[in-house]
């Protein structure tokens, strides 16, 4: 870290990414891939409401939609320490491209699926595993060569605008989503089909260097290494399981389908300003944050953020208002934006190259587990105590991690410095 710059030395200035070529590449293909993983996403949610509902109770249609996130769920579970020890041995380009194949013909089967009519929530399931599993060879490999890729000085920088490319990617993605549904679930899953295609194109454009230096050892060597050093790093170990449990607990959107058409009766066009809404405000928190990094109280900032979160989850709850929801799911995102910005700051910055591959793997199983298991938690609870029950249930839950957290890694909470 002794390259960091001194406290009172300025952050370079943002301007400077914009002479890293294959930065530029590495954010255009993030942002294309986060825009067609949302829209995919929002729309296998809504087919699988329809398509339950015809049959189900509300309820249980629900339970259904919930299930989705505990399908794609298991691989990334399953799969999360060979996906980061690959990425810290193999070019994380390629392991990129390998994904995005499997991204493509997977929704690609989708589309002709529905097409033909051959559509279930069985099928749906299995996509959902199929998407889990690229995605869990996905996230290590693509967070790891971000850092490759600018200098050292601009990461700061650079991980505030990775999270501006996934973010205005998800206000573009579901509100894209919901007109396309609205015309058709195929047209949606086409669409994304060619969006992956073009974050395939771009990531094969980039030159430099995407092959981490590999250090000596067995794979189950390099692995157990991976999870030694996150249990070690209390601080980080802290951050990435506030991020799980307040996720987990408060994961409102995954109710959205349901929200949407049984509670606040504003159809498919609605459904898509619903999704939007978080990443709205997360949006312009991280415009905010690419701008003006946090340099001071980053651990209190990240607890003020998660506990905000879990308030606004009870207010979108309880809301029986469009307008109202999508304001209190902007102040969600807003919120969650922030704990994720320290998180990632605090994981890239202290974590040496050669094992980037294997902490991101550990990290992205916790962040995967807090949304997709979160959406199944929500499935669960709305089951049995409905859809606003379940919303307020998980922003008090949320509001409850915060609390404990701060008290369980005081090292986080009195965190100061982001450099």
């Amino acid at each position: 870290m002794s390259d960091a710059p001194p406290p009172d030395e300025p952050v370079p200035s943002a301007r400077a990414l914009l002479k890293e070529r294959d930065y530029l590449l590495f954010w255009g293909t993030r942002w294309t891939g986060s825009f067609a993983s949302q829209i995919q996403s929002v729309a296998m949610g809504w087919q699988m409401y329809a398509l339950a509902r015809l049959e189900r109770s509300v309820e249980e249609s629900a339970f259904l939609v919930g299930m989705i996130g505990l399908a794609a769920f298991v691989p990334v579970f399953l799969l999360t320490l060979p996906a980061g020890e690959a990425a810290d041995r193999y070019d994380r380009k390629k392991v990129l491209l390998l994904c995005l194949t499997g991204e493509i013909v997977s929704v690609l089967t989708l589309a002709l699926a529905t097409v033909n009519g051959y559509a279930s929530p069985a099928l749906l399931l299995v996509i959902a595993a199929l998407f889990g599993a690229s995605r869990a060879f996905f996230a290590p490999a693509n967070t790891a060569l971000g850092p490759m890729l600018v200098p050292r000085k601009l990461l700061p920088r650079a991980i505030a605008w990775n999270s501006l490319a996934w973010q205005t990617a998800s206000i573009a993605g579901p509100a894209a989503a919901g007109l396309l549904v609205a015309r058709s679930a195929e047209t949606a899953y086409f669409t994304t089909f060619a969006l992956y295609g073009l974050s395939a194109v771009l990531v094969a454009s980039i030159r430099g260097n995407a092959k981490p230096e590999v250090k000596p050892g067995s794979r189950w060597q390099l692995m157990k290494e991976g999870l030694s050093y996150v249990w070690r790093q209390k601080i980080v170990f802290g951050a990435i399981s506030l991020d799980l449990f307040a996720v987990l607990l408060g994961g409102a959107t995954a109710l959205l389908p349901v929200f949407a058409r049984d509670v606040l009766h504003v159809g498919p066009e609605g459904f898509g300003i619903l999704r939007a809404g978080p990443a709205i405000g997360a949006t312009a928190v991280a415009l905010w944050l690419a701008a003006n990094p946090i340099r001071r109280h980053a651990g209190s900032i990240m607890f003020i953020g998660v506990a905000v979160f879990g308030l606004a989850t009870v207010a979108f709850g309880v809301s029986k208002s469009l307008y109202l929801s999508v304001g209190a799911l902007a102040v969600l995102g807003g919120a969650d934006m922030l704990s994720v910005y320290v998180r990632q700051t605090l994981v890239q910055l202290v974590t040496p190259d050669h094992m980037r591959g294997r902490v991101a793997s550990v990290s992205s199983v916790f962040i995967g587990a807090s949304n997709e298991l979160g959406e199944f938690e929500s499935g669960v609870v709305a089951r049995l105590l409905g859809p606003v029950g379940a919303a307020v249930f998980g922003g008090v839950g949320a509001v409850m991690v915060t609390a404990l957290w701060a008290r369980l890694f005081p090292d986080l909470r009195r965190a100061d410095r982001l450099e």
